[in-house]
């Protein structure tokens, strides 16, 4: 590992996860916001869900290690809440072991360490119109709706209300806006830049408002190698310099 040391952000979970770096995903968001002041990794699996999470705990998420996540956000249910193909084969699991899953992910989590802090997303909801015009002839008895969307999000918030975990509830955020189908989407499911945005402002939301210590928003962390320095652009008084440690103007959005 290279250093110094940052605080660690781990973001666990299936494809919304693992190509939260493409089309101005929310993960490089995030690595743009926390620059200096966390390291963003990446542990997401394209088409798993959380039968497949529960059995990979222990090798992503070890107990003895040396340092611990500071944050781990996470996000399966999308998968999941497919409907179940008549060959018992393929992604979807039941909502009851759909919520067992979950919780097992949690109390693991919960085990690493008294500081590493967790934010669950739920399910968002998806464009029914543009999968199955993109999936057609593709998959077989692809099943994917709103109305299981929505149970299994609901079913992912109600268990962090009962084990007192944050989260982010997805299927409501998106659908603020009027143009979700066409906006957030590149292919009816997987985010694009406008998706992620929303995702990073209800994330950002829920650092703010959490009563930690240390807060992990990030403008109340520290920022590596913020000293001033005689070797930084001289300012227009000619004598003193700019020092650029924190500088964000060089993002779309202003982030909170």
């Amino acid at each position: 590992m290279v250093g110094p040391t940052r605080p660690q952000f781990v973001l666990f979970g299936s494809s919304i996860v693992q190509l939260s770096f493409s089309h101005g995903g929310w993960g490089a968001l995030l690595s743009d916001i926390y620059s200096r002041k966390a390291d963003i990794v990446l542990r997401g699996y394209y088409g798993w869900n959380s039968r497949l999470a529960i059995k990979v705990l222990d090798q992503v998420f070890p107990k003895d290690a040396a340092v611990q996540p500071s944050l781990i956000i996470v996000y399966f249910g999308g998968n999941d809440s497919m409907g179940p193909h008549s060959s018992g084969l393929g992604p979807h699991v039941p909502l009851p072991e759909y919520i067992e899953n979950m919780r097992k992910i949690a109390v693991h989590l919960k085990n690493l360490s008294d500081t590493t802090r967790i934010v669950f997303l739920s399910c968002p909801p998806v464009d029914e119109a543009r999968i199955r015009t993109n999936t057609c002839g593709i998959f077989s008895e692809l099943v994917r709706t709103n109305e299981l969307c929505q149970k299994y999000s609901e079913a992912c918030i109600k268990l962090c209300q009962e084990m007192d975990l944050k989260f982010v509830d997805l299927f409501s955020a998106f659908q603020k806006r009027s143009d979700w189908t066409t906006a957030c989407f590149t292919d009816g499911v997987h985010l694009s830049a406008e998706g992620s945005k929303i995702v990073v402002e209800e994330i950002l939301k829920v650092l703010k408002e959490a009563e930690w210590s240390p807060s992990l928003h990030w403008k109340s962390m520290h920022t590596e190698f913020s000293e001033d320095s005689p070797y930084y652009l001289v300012a227009a008084d000619g004598k003193t310099t700019l020092n650029p440690s924190d500088w964000t103007f060089h993002r779309e959005i202003e982030w909170d």
